[in-house]
């Protein structure tokens, strides 16, 4: 049994971060295969990842809808989008990374992205564990490209205009009627005593509060010096902090 993992909220909020010490925290409580899906057109989890980046699925589709008039007619298209999408993932050590990348050009990509999903849901079911940095906001619950999840993280920092926004979200994925299982809220970098506000502030909203990711100054200095955030040391209180979030989760670690 393969489980998914989407984490969102409103820009800004560090959900890059959190999606990249999830997948950390997975790589030290479990020797199983990880999936780390960069579906934000911003891509910048494969920095904090400290994985290169050559080539992403939007790229992919471009290419082919720029080169499907050579293409030979004994190869299919769904043969030759699935082969390229393979080569796109990005292989780590201890984790694969795929990047969705750029948004739709001009143009009707209807049949491309029917074929996409197929593909990329596809190559998920591989991995007994997917991580998915979702674009910020709520269009990837409007336009339906998160689906089959069964836990879904919505970052907030300690704002009411963020924490409004994981309500939002939140409603938005009942009325929409998305797979998805549970939800939670992870407040992030929560100054020291505004921990109770915080939490309270959430649980108003009507989320539940799973856990809350201090501030630390490792995670600033880490960005300032361009190092992949997930090398934090394990004496980090914002690594600590997602590692007992995955720790509740239950994600059938072993």
């Amino acid at each position: 049994m393969g489980f998914s993992i989407v984490v969102t909220g409103k820009g800004g909020t560090g959900k890059t971060t959190i999606a990249a010490l999830i997948v950390r925290a997975l790589m030290e409580k479990t020797t199983k295969a990880i999936l780390a899906v960069d579906a934000d057109p911003n891509s910048n989890l494969n920095q904090v990842l400290g994985v290169p980046l050559k080539k992403t699925v939007g790229d992919v589709r471009e290419e082919l809808l720029h080169e499907k008039e050579r293409l030979s007619p004994e190869m299919p298209k769904e043969s030759y989008l699935e082969f390229m999408v393979q080569s796109s993932v990005v292989e780590g050590s201890r984790f694969d990374l795929l990047a969705m990348g750029r948004p739709e050009g001009p143009g009707c990509y209807c049949y491309m992205n029917t074929l996409l999903r197929r593909i990329i849901d596809a190559i998920s079911k591989n991995y007994p564990y997917v991580v998915m940095d979702a674009e910020a906001g709520l269009e990837h619950l409007s336009r339906r490209t998160t689906r089959d999840v069964d836990f879904m993280f919505i970052a907030t920092d300690p704002t009411v205009r963020s924490v409004e926004t994981a309500r939002r979200i939140l409603e938005l994925s009942k009325q929409i009627e998305t797979n998805v299982g549970q939800v939670y809220a992870i407040p992030n970098r929560v100054p020291q005593g505004l921990k109770t506000a915080v939490i309270r502030s959430v649980e108003d909203k009507g989320l539940e509060c799973i856990g809350v990711v201090p501030e630390d100054l490792l995670v600033q200095e880490y960005d300032i010096a361009g190092k992949p955030l997930i090398e934090l040391p394990e004496s980090s209180p914002a690594y600590g902090a997602i590692s007992e979030i995955v720790e509740k989760t239950p994600l059938q670690l072993n």
